[in-house]
């Protein structure tokens, strides 16, 4: 049977960028795959090194994961920190990763820009300790959202690079995993970019946040001044817009408003009323079971201490 893994990072509250880029797949593999989700909170360190915050993000996330619809009695879930073998297979492929395209990553130069006092040596070799994360169960697919495209090729090249230098075929290539078409890339409210925790926080619809907060985020969201022609293509702001509507309301209400687009009859305001609608109905289920499963620290742990259903095998 194929494995899966992929995990996300324990830096905060999750959002819908990270339940359509990531998780709805998760939910979907966990039947038919053999399938390991963690929780990176050694990931997190990069960025995020208080502990006392660090502790929550892990508690937040692992109730989010479970109140998305992942099982911990069909899929193995556990926090990325309880498994030290990674750190070895890490240490091995660290020999194998090159400094100039550690430094030509996306995720290594957006991050050094915007946090040029924070360049550390865990943020240059993240992507060999995502590899690690992969190689480590030999998984074959990863479920993940378009930008880390990169990072996958980066794990297959030092799964080459291993295979190469000490025994053939002895991890499979891993590869990024989505039902649809294409990777998914879920843009944030600010027009540009895609959505995410450090981009602010109105930029994300979080998977706690309330009916009033999804509302007001919402209709902040940037627009322009409408469509100038009769089937004009869209600028950026306003294809995101569209991209989230896609993605919780039904084909009715996305052909209405694309029809109004089309027409030159589109009022923003009547499309971000039914986007934070569609938003609110699709988030509260969730919600109100985060809300249920932070009541049951008992289950939480117990979920948290199981081991994998499978041991490591450990390398040398």
């Amino acid at each position: 049977m194929e494995k899966v893994l992929s995990g996300i990072r324990s830096t905060g509250q999750l959002h819908l960028g990270n339940y359509f880029g990531a998780l709805r797949n998760f939910v979907k593999l966990q039947h038919e795959k053999e399938c390991y989700f963690f929780i990176a909170n050694v990931h997190a360190l990069t960025t995020h090194n208080d502990p006392v915050q660090l502790r929550e993000s892990v508690k937040s996330v692992l109730t989010e994961y479970i109140a998305c619809g992942l099982d911990p009695d069909v899929a193995a879930i556990y926090i990325q920190s309880d498994l030290p073998e990674t750190y070895e297979l890490y240490t091995l492929l660290n020999m194998l990763a090159y400094k100039g395209e550690l430094e030509k990553t996306v995720s290594f130069k957006e991050k050094a820009r915007k946090s040029p006092n924070n360049v550390n040596a865990g943020l240059l070799t993240y992507p060999v300790l995502m590899a690690a994360d992969i190689l480590i169960h030999r998984a074959h697919k990863v479920p993940v959202g378009k930008d880390q495209e990169q990072h996958l090729e980066m794990a297959r090249n030092f799964a080459q690079r291993f295979n190469h230098r000490y025994e053939e075929d002895f991890f499979p290539e891993p590869f990024a995993f989505n039902f649809g078409d294409e990777l998914v890339k879920v843009p944030g409210l600010d027009g540009n970019g895609k959505m995410g925790k450090s981009e602010g926080v109105n930029n994300a619809i979080f998977l706690r946040d309330d009916d009033q907060t999804i509302q007001k985020k919402v209709m902040k969201a940037k627009t322009d001044g409408g469509p100038q022609s009769e089937n004009s293509e869209k600028p950026e702001e306003i294809k995101n817009l569209f991209t989230l509507l896609n993605l919780v309301s039904n084909t009715d209400t996305v052909q209405f408003f694309e029809d109004k687009w089309n027409d030159c009859g589109i009022r923003y305001g009547d499309l971000k009323k039914q986007l934070a609608q569609d938003m609110i109905n699709f988030v509260t289920p969730i919600r109100e079971k985060i809300v249920d499963l932070e009541q049951n620290d008992a289950l939480l742990q117990k979920i948290a201490r199981r081991v994998l259903k499978k041991p490591v095998q450990v390398l040398m």
